[in-house]
């Protein structure tokens, strides 16, 4: 009973059976739907800025980007986090890197499969590589969103402990109330981003900009959620406090902030001069 009366206040989880729909032996999962909807939120953003920006792109184009995202996105994700986050468990046995199902992917990881992705989608358009960083960064961040509201279906992915009032009790935890770190990262990696990205979208920018600015915010959103997100089981927190999605992080926001005033300048040097 003192232990009940100690115990922060809380709101309630709603337990959402993470299957929507079994149909024998399939079953469609929110995560997966979660990633379908996010590729088509994308592509559909893709092409609207195909269209604005002039850059030429037929829609049989903008599917095979579309195409090429989603496998950068899988088999980066995947490796991302067999190096990351994976730990000795994958290297005592490699194949359980094949076994996708049991879950495990890494955002960073899925960035560097979508640069991948980029590079060789950019030589057979023949459109500048970084052009196409931007077109993308607009629509990464509906994945975002409607990914990070999956994990919090799958009650995966928690935060720590919390004192504040609308602290979650998760199932399968401690019983003490924690961060929904899940629904932050919604808001700030999916929402914020994607509204800011489509405002700064309405005109043509500097090549990189746009990108610049979406690796700028991903990673300060990121870093700051980590310190009340729970740290992976297999790793806990590195390098003193910090955790691997902070260590990952990091390099990011200094990339991003590279690209965003290597576009001004070159945005300042191309303005006609007044006399």
């Amino acid at each position: 009973m003192i232990e009940f009366m100690m115990r922060p206040a809380s709101i309630a989880y709603p337990d959402i059976d993470p299957v929507i729909v079994q149909l024998g032996p399939v079953a469609v999962h929110w995560y997966g739907l979660a990633y379908v909807v996010g590729f088509i939120v994308a592509g559909l953003v893709f092409r609207m800025l195909a269209g604005r920006w002039k850059i030429g792109l037929t829609d049989d184009d903008v599917l095979t980007a579309v195409l090429y995202a989603i496998i950068g996105v899988l088999v980066g994700g995947r490796i991302g986090y067999v190096l990351f986050y994976g730990g000795s468990a994958y290297w005592s046995d490699p194949a359980r890197i094949l076994f996708v199902w049991q879950g495990g992917m890494s955002w960073h990881g899925s960035f560097i499969g979508i640069l991948v992705a980029g590079v060789l989608l950019a030589r057979r358009f023949k459109v500048p590589f970084l052009r196409l960083c931007d077109m993308a960064a607009v629509g990464a961040p509906a994945g975002f969103f409607f990914g990070r509201l999956a994990n919090f279906i799958n009650n995966e992915l928690w935060g720590r402990k919390t004192d504040l009032p609308w602290g979650m009790v998760f199932p399968g935890t401690d019983g003490m109330p924690r961060h929904p770190s899940q629904l932050y990262e919604a808001t700030l990696e999916g929402l914020v981003i994607f509204t800011v990205l489509m405002i700064l979208a309405r005109r043509k920018r500097p090549p990189g900009f746009v990108f610049g600015m979406f690796a700028l915010m991903y990673g300060v959103f990121r870093f700051a959620v980590e310190f009340v997100r729970e740290p992976d089981a297999q790793l806990g927190t590195i390098l003193g406090p910090f955790t691997m999605g902070q260590a990952l992080s990091a390099p990011l926001i200094l990339v991003g902030v590279w690209f965003v005033v290597r576009a001004l300048i070159a945005e300042r040097k191309a303005a006609p001069v007044e006399e």
